[in-house]
């Protein structure tokens, strides 16, 4: 008993500092956890820290790319906005110069005719003034030849002859005068039966051009893939292009707008080309549209050659056949470019023909008039030295660039071709049908034009005619006399001029008729 006790003591001592060494163990390892789970926590948090300021570092790279990329779109389009609003402008300078041109020359010619009448009235009286001095002379020579009747027969009969030479000179002169103006009737017959069988011989159809070009779709399902996700595939095709594509709701077709004809038709092949391809989208557009412009620079140097083919003329720049290829792209008040150089060439061939002229040097310079229209977009200056400076860049003889440069009166011609390239593009331009107007406008003038003509007193009616370029003003005969209608005419000339625009010229007509009717019973 007595040696159990003390080892029972040691036992529940042993047991006593195990007990407190294993909760001393416990908190210490309990603490070490904790501390770990701390410092994991922490680590996380940070990680959790860097990786936000990492993303949100992101985020604003990419806003600010997306930022920079739709300014360059927008800066992009402006800017080629900005161009053709420039070009406008540009050609609506030069269309102001050209009309403040032809006035001027008007005025200049006006002036001439006014100084000629002034002449021929101051030679009509000084005829007038010798008439009667002669007959007052010859009044008095008989007068004395009646006081001298003892006179020898030799100096009566010198005398006779004297005045039968003189009466004689005096029948001459008028007979000269009557054979010079029959004879001018004559030529302004001839020349007009020339013009007439010209444009009879030469007359062609055109083309009207329009601002728009449809491309038909399978399906409007189309349209949608066109638009691209957030509009990218049809910003990219408008910016490739340079022209507006317009998805409304038409059915299965899609409108292309543009001044520009050539940009048109490289849009409208690329958008075929991509529906029929399938694949749209940002990159694939930019292959197609440069394929397409590859194409349409083949097609436009294969149109000058063919139009040159088509009117047997060689010898012609590569250059300038480029040139003229693209005029098929280029309009004129609606108006076919390249069209309307052909026809000029054909009436420039048909009038050198009747006046015995080199044809095919005629035929050359009717072609090659409008060249300048080519560039016209592209350069400052008017299209008649634009193109005289390139003819003669590329070699043409000087008949031609002369020609070229005053086929608009920007210059004197000083050549028979140059006047009648002036006529052949006047006639080719101004008759009727060739250049279109909108049908709104077109109604418009020709009421304006009968408008103006009937607030003068003593009209009874009016009638546009020739397209407006001609009104016909009939009046009542018992308020307006013939010494009044030249008035009125004039009149009503200068009304139209003052409160109208119109292209080219309109020709004026009053017309007074008086009837007496009786019935035979």
């Amino acid at each position: 008993m007595g040696s159990l006790l003390p080892k029972l003591g040691f036992a529940l001592l042993g047991g006593i500092f195990f007990f407190i060494f294993g909760y001393v163990l416990r908190k210490y390892t309990a603490k070490r956890k904790i501390k770990r789970a701390e410092d994991k926590a922490k680590t996380i948090i940070n990680d959790s820290k860097v990786e936000a300021e990492r993303r949100k570092r992101e985020s604003v790279i990419e806003a600010k790319d997306l930022l920079l990329k739709a300014r360059a779109d927008a800066e992009g389009e402006s800017k080629e906005r900005r161009k053709e609003i420039n070009a406008l402008e540009n050609r609506l300078l030069q269309r102001e110069e050209n009309i403040d041109r032809k006035v001027e020359l008007m005025d200049k010619k006006e002036e001439e005719v006014k100084r000629s009448e002034a002449q021929v009235s101051a030679k009509n009286e000084q005829i007038e003034v010798k008439l009667r001095e002669l007959d007052k002379t010859l009044q008095e020579e008989k007068t004395r030849l009646q006081e001298v009747s003892g006179m020898s027969k030799e100096q009566a009969k010198s005398l006779l002859v004297k005045r039968m030479e003189e009466d004689a000179r005096k029948e001459a002169g008028l007979t000269i005068r009557q054979i010079q103006e029959e004879t001018k009737d004559k030529a302004d017959k001839e020349a007009r039966k020339i013009i007439g069988l010209a444009i009879q011989r030469c007359a062609m159809d055109h083309t009207v051009e329009t601002t728009v070009s449809v491309v038909h779709l399978p399906s409007d399902e189309m349209k949608g893939r066109i638009i691209g996700r957030e509009g990218r595939n049809i910003r990219a095709l408008e910016m490739a292009t340079g022209v507006d594509i317009i998805i409304d709701d038409t059915p299965e077709a899609v409108i292309i707008s543009g001044f520009d004809k050539l940009r048109r038709e490289v849009a409208r092949i690329s958008v075929e080309r991509l529906i029929e391809d399938g694949r749209i989208h940002p990159g694939r557009i930019e292959e197609v549209v440069d394929k397409a412009k590859k194409e349409i620079e083949a097609n436009i140097r294969q149109e000058g050659e063919d139009t040159l083919l088509d009117l047997g003329i060689t010898g012609v720049h590569s250059e300038l056949v480029r040139l003229l290829g693209r005029l098929k792209f280029r309009t004129s008040y609606g108006q076919n470019v390249l069209q309307h150089s052909k026809e000029t060439a054909y009436l420039m061939a048909a009038l050198a023909g009747e006046l015995r002229l080199d044809v095919n040097l005629a035929k050359r310079i009717g072609l090659l008039h409008d060249i300048g229209k080519a560039v016209s977009h592209e350069a400052e200056g008017t299209h008649s030295k634009l193109g005289a400076d390139l003819a003669k860049k590329y070699g043409e003889p000087d008949i031609i660039v002369h020609a070229i440069e005053a086929h608009h009166g920007d210059i004197d011609p000083k050549t028979l071709l140059a006047v009648l390239v002036q006529a052949a593009d006047a006639i080719s331009a101004s008759r009727p049908g060739a250049r279109r107007e909108t049908l709104e406008s077109y109604i418009k003038r020709l009421d304006d034009l009968e408008a103006i003509a009937n607030e003068f007193e003593g009209v009874d009616k009016t009638y546009a005619i020739q397209a407006g370029r001609e009104i016909r003003v009939i009046v009542q005969p018992e308020k307006v006399d013939d010494a009044n209608m030249a008035v009125m005419a004039q009149e009503l000339k200068k009304k139209i001029e003052e409160t109208m625009q119109y292209p080219g010229q309109i020709k004026v007509v009053i017309i007074r008729e008086t009837r007496a009717t009786e019935y035979a019973k």
